[in-house]
């Protein structure tokens, strides 16, 4: 099955033809360092992290660039709040972003170019605009002029120019700046008192944001390349503008051959902000959450879709992860990895996964696939079936599960935990045995809220358990405390 995307510029799925045959350039917005780096932050480096991995396992020969933005009216904020150059507080939330993103397992890009190490390219860039027609100078700064090139307009969101001048009733003239119009966006900004500042034909200023990414893309990728990417919150106006600028500046269309964009987050039904008070750093999420079970959650939706952030979603995913674990270390430590293909069972699972991920990355479908093949390698080991079976599967989730989804550790930490669950077992065995007895009886008498109880118990031991015709099994949680945002906006039953 060829490779299908969804590209935002066309509103379909595409298949995905590179512009030079077994390569592909993809460009990523990257954050914008003024703060820790949050959830959001995480879905959209998790979902192109799973992007990138397929291309590669696809045989393609991926040159990925993910940007910082290190200078913004926030970095500026928090340097003056804090006394401190901008460049300290975009550094240290570049170092966190980094720590995070290790921590759940993200390959790291190709480059990470920054704002302030391309000055150069984007004044280059400004002087082109304005030669050609497309941008102005004001007495604040570098303007471009959306009425220069109309007919790009909406070309992600739909909208059009008649849409917002009949939402802007009488404003359309108000720019409150040295704006021609109110939907002209800044190029170059003219430097306020005390703001970092680089000289320019223009006067000492700084960039506006969207050029920044029209030319850092264009620096490292091309005049053409294949996919430029990020959250479905930069569509507009973000990547528009960027659409105006770069194919204003070369004179050719597209630049950008698949626009992607990732979902946001939601936590318990509600968009993810600070405003709301239900806002999570990744280093917030990660002291009561294993990265690698924060990973499975996130990728638990296709990229496109917004993944829901709550109890039920984490204890999901906790669970199928902690299936995923157990079974892979325990078929690690009993027969290693061996070869899969010659498995019909094995074999169809992929056939599968593959569909899933062709059919523009979905995630979802391979997650499925992943427990399918956990459930087999249960069986198997349960049974004390054919080592050579169980190798095949424990080869299968180390390429897939691992390889490609990122949500398995090492093969030596999965050794380790398999030895540090039997001890953990052993050592609280008779206790849990008693406890879950005790459960079956309540529940037995229809005692609910004393079932409930004995399992809020087992929870806070680290103690997971699975209901089967046969009666409870269970295991040990790597993390056994249920995740508490920082203003308890995520309820936990």
């Amino acid at each position: 099955m060829a490779l299908r995307v969804y590209d935002t510029r066309s509103r379909t799925k595409r298949e995905l033809i590179p512009l030079v045959e077994g390569q592909i350039g993809i460009y990523a917005c990257g954050i914008t360092p003024y703060s820790p780096s949050h959830i959001g932050h995480a879905r959209q480096a998790v979902a192109f992290d799973i992007i990138v991995r397929w291309l590669r396992k696809s045989g393609l020969k991926v040159n990925y660039i993910a940007n910082f933005t290190d200078i913004d009216d926030k970095i500026i904020a928090a340097s003056f709040k804090e006394g401190v150059d901008f460049l300290e507080v975009a550094n240290r939330n570049i170092d966190d972003y980094f720590e995070v993103m290790d921590a759940l397992n993200v390959t790291r890009a190709n480059s990470y170019p920054r704002v302030t190490e391309t000055i150069p390219e984007i004044q280059e860039m400004i002087t082109n605009l304005i030669d050609k027609g497309f941008a102005y100078v004001a007495n604040d700064g570098v303007y471009f002029e959306i009425d220069t090139a109309p007919e790009k307009y909406g070309q992600l969101t739909g909208q059009t120019l008649e849409m917002v001048r009949e939402g802007a009733g009488g404003r359309v003239d108000e720019t409150g700046s040295g704006k021609k119009d109110h939907r002209d966006f800044a190029l170059w900004k003219s430097a306020k008192e005390g703001e970092p500042r680089w000289e320019s034909p223009w006067g000492p200023g700084r960039p506006g944001w969207h050029i920044e990414c029209s030319a850092m893309s264009l620096k490292h990728l091309g005049e053409r390349f294949d996919i430029h990417g990020g959250g479905s919150d930069l569509m507009f106006p973000h990547h528009e503008a960027e659409i105006f600028q770069s194919e204003c500046c070369l004179g050719h269309e597209p630049v950008v051959q698949y626009w992607m964009h990732n979902g946001m987050i939601n936590v318990d039904g509600e968009k993810m902000s600070k405003s709301e008070g239900n806002f999570w750093t990744v280093s917030e999420a990660l002291e009561s959450i294993d990265p690698l079970v924060l990973r499975y959650t996130l990728i638990n939706a296709p990229y496109r879709q917004p993944v829901d952030f709550n109890s039920v979603m984490i204890d999901d995913s906790r669970l199928n992860h902690g299936r995923l674990l157990r079974a892979y270390s325990e078929g690690l430590s009993l027969a290693g990895i061996g070869e899969w293909s010659q498995n019909v069972e094995l074999s169809e699972a992929y056939q599968r996964f593959s569909s899933g991920m062709n059919d523009d990355f979905n995630s979802r479908v391979a997650l499925v696939e992943v427990q399918s093949v956990v459930k087999l390698l249960r069986q198997m080991i349960d049974s004390d079936s054919d080592k050579s079976g169980i190798s095949a599967a424990t080869g299968w989730l180390s390429e897939f599960a691992g390889e490609v989804l990122g949500i398995l550790p090492s093969e030596q930490e999965a050794l380790s935990i398999t030895n540090s669950e039997a001890a953990a077992r052993s050592a609280i065995s008779s206790q849990v045995e008693d406890l879950l007895e005790a459960r079956e009886s309540a529940r037995e008498s229809k005692n609910w809220s004393r079932a409930d109880e004995i399992r809020d118990e087992l929870i806070s031991m680290g103690v997971v358990v699975e209901d089967g015709a046969d009666g409870p099994n269970w295991g040990i949680e790597r993390i056994p405390t249920l995740p508490r945002s920082p203003s308890q906006h995520l309820h936990v039953p």
